[in-house]
């Protein structure tokens, strides 16, 4: 394998300068610099990493934590972050925490003893010892998809990115009401998430913009699973008097809730309307096609790899919270008719407008 020394002869520069153009650690000529990469292309020289970690303490990779890797909505999320490491020059370590709180810290230690020079999680219901992991070690890091309060009267430690959530839940039962639904039952997720408790949150706030009142027996959590969507979608179809539309949250209790209805014979938008959190790549292939709110998975990816770029350019800037906005993708499983426009479907923004995402200080 060509070495540095080979680049340095073949340019007919210096061993210093070929390692100035690698890591930009001083300005260079233009010719010079071409020159080197120009050696470096004929020689098919590879920098040997390991050995600059060991000098610049820094290994150029991120460590990611993110459960249910097989959901669409994280895998999307997953190639976002991918896309904008690479782009950057960082290799990216992936771990499935599982929601588990201590396998969650045990695979955020084990990133961490791999030199990732930060992280990017997506927390559990429970993530005490996350924080506290991560707060002794003094790691940077991005919370993703759900937030973590801090402490009462501490100022915010860690950055975080998310999507909007109360609002297009709020939406989506605006929506549902506008067509004349009184009785809305939420398929809510895992308690304990920020995401679950926003648009609960949300989804109260749509009521009582309608003038409707809150039932508590219309609101069963589905724990942010299939199998948990369908036992939710059970329990509210069990009811007295059963909601006449359905708001899901998540895309996973989408799935469990179809299939709750189909086993008892319900036809949807017919006998139940449903509205669903979580647009996904075949959610306009059922019959009918779902009515739902597109989170921008992809940008969230990104958007988490710029903030902690940052951060680890300036490790004492304050901690900040940003958020996306979601857009509404209206279908049919709502009960509204086919939209004759191309594409059979609409999709508008819910939230702030784009200058929003650049995120407030928190």
């Amino acid at each position: 394998m060509a070495t540095m020394a080979d680049v340095a002869r073949s340019a007919g520069v210096s061993v210093a300068t070929v390692s100035h153009v690698l890591n930009g650690t001083r300005p260079v000529l233009p010719h010079t610099r071409q020159a080197v990469l120009d050696a470096i292309d004929a020689l098919g020289y590879a920098p040997n990493t390991l050995a600059r970690s060991l000098v610049t303490s820094r290994t150029h990779s991120i460590g990611l934590a993110v459960s249910a890797v097989s959901n669409p909505y994280f895998t999307e999320i997953l190639q976002g972050v991918e896309a904008a490491a690479l782009d950057s020059g960082y290799s990216l370590l992936i771990a499935d925490p599982h929601d588990d709180p201590r396998h969650e810290r045990k695979v955020v230690q084990l990133l961490h003893e791999r030199r990732v020079d930060g992280m990017i999680v997506a927390p559990s219901a429970d993530p005490r010892e996350l924080l506290a992991y991560l707060g002794r070690h003094d790691v940077p890091t991005v919370f993703l998809d759900r937030l973590v309060d801090p402490p009462a009267g501490s100022a915010p430690r860690f950055d975080q990115v998310c999507a909007e959530n109360a609002e297009p839940t709020a939406g989506l039962v605006t929506h549902l009401t506008g067509l004349g639904h009184r009785r809305i039952g939420l398929v809510a997720g895992l308690p304990g998430l920020s995401t679950t408790s926003e648009r609960v949150s949300g989804y109260r706030h749509g009521l009582a913009a309608a003038g409707l009142p809150h039932d508590e027996r219309l609101v069963v959590h589905g724990d942010s699973d299939a199998a948990g969507g369908e036992r939710a979608t059970a329990a509210l179809l069990s009811l007295a008097a059963p909601p006449t539309a359905l708001v899901t949250a998540n895309n996973a209790m989408t799935i469990g809730a179809l299939r709750a209805l189909r086993d008892r014979g319900l036809s949807v938008p017919d006998d139940i309307a449903l509205c669903c959190f979580d647009d996904f790549a075949w959610a306009d292939l059922f019959s009918p096609r779902l009515t739902a709110v597109a989170q921008p998975s992809k940008e969230l990816g990104a958007e988490a790899v710029r903030i902690l770029l940052e951060r680890l350019a300036a490790p004492d800037r304050p901690a900040r919270t940003v958020r996306l906005p979601c857009a509404f993708v209206h279908r049919t499983s709502c009960g509204c008719p086919e939209d004759p426009a191309p594409g059979g479907e609409r999709q508008r923004a819910q939230n702030p407008p784009p200058q929003h995402r650049k995120g407030t200080a928190s």
